[in-house]
């Protein structure tokens, strides 16, 4: 699941990586907005309300929402500078090294605020970071096809492949498309779901439910950390 890339994955491995980075996605996403009044991974809705914050001068909440956004693109140019340094160095497991990061910072990130008061757009800003991680991350490896934080892309995927079924494709072309309506279904529900945990978790274990969703990345990533080889090999894990 973290080795293979591009074309080289199969549809069942995006599907699996999508639910889990998705569920992970929309958590981290709706407990944050519950816990500091930030979206970590909506940048659309972000970027709208800077522009909304500086149409009527609120210029100090215009930053904030700024700095989310920068966060976050800060995340997914971090991940990919150490994508590309471990891919010239022949690392395999790379892709579990960047996930790997990011759990550790969503561990962090729970265990302080569970123990502090303190949190506002300093926290939310390391939130929206690792999901600028993880979005680079996944659409690097499955090669733009699996995106867990950018709902409204996928969003208009699906409307687009449901365009292409009622039209006049080939057999082989409306296959391609069921599989990949799959895909962003099956995205966009694991983040509705991962949205649902992260606000229950919030209400019953306050900062702690980072640190779930943190051991979920851990598990993801576990099992390839020790592969150091520069190509899969027949047999290993995908």
């Amino acid at each position: 699941m973290l080795v293979h890339e591009g074309e080289s994955r199969t549809s069942k491995i995006d599907l699996l990586l999508a639910t889990a980075l998705a569920f992970v996605a929309g958590g981290v996403n709706s407990a944050g907005y519950l816990a500091f009044g930030y979206f970590s991974a909506n940048m659309t809705g972000n970027v709208s309300m800077i522009s909304d914050h500086l149409s009527i001068r609120e210029l100090n909440a215009a930053i904030a929402f700024a700095t989310i956004v920068v966060m976050f693109i800060l995340g997914a140019f971090c991940a990919s500078l150490f994508i590309e340094i471990g891919r010239q160095r022949r690392l395999s497991n790379i892709y579990a090294l960047t996930l790997l990061a990011e759990s550790a910072l969503l561990m962090g990130v729970g265990v302080y605020t569970a123990s502090s008061a303190f949190g506002g757009i300093t926290i939310a800003g390391l939130l929206a970071f690792t999901m600028g991680i993880q979005n680079a991350a996944s659409t690097r490896i499955s090669g733009s096809r699996v995106r867990t934080t950018h709902v409204s892309g996928i969003a208009t995927d699906i409307g687009v492949g449901l365009a292409l079924l009622i039209g006049n494709s080939t057999a082989s072309d409306r296959a391609q498309t069921v599989r990949r309506l799959s895909l962003h279904g099956t995205t966009i529900l694991s983040f509705l779901l991962g949205g649902v945990a992260g606000v229950l978790g919030y209400k019953l274990a306050g900062g702690m439910v980072f640190c779930v969703f943190a051991i979920i990345l851990l598990a993801l990533c576990a099992g390839y950390l020790r592969s150091r080889t520069a190509a899969a090999l027949p047999g290993t894990k995908t």
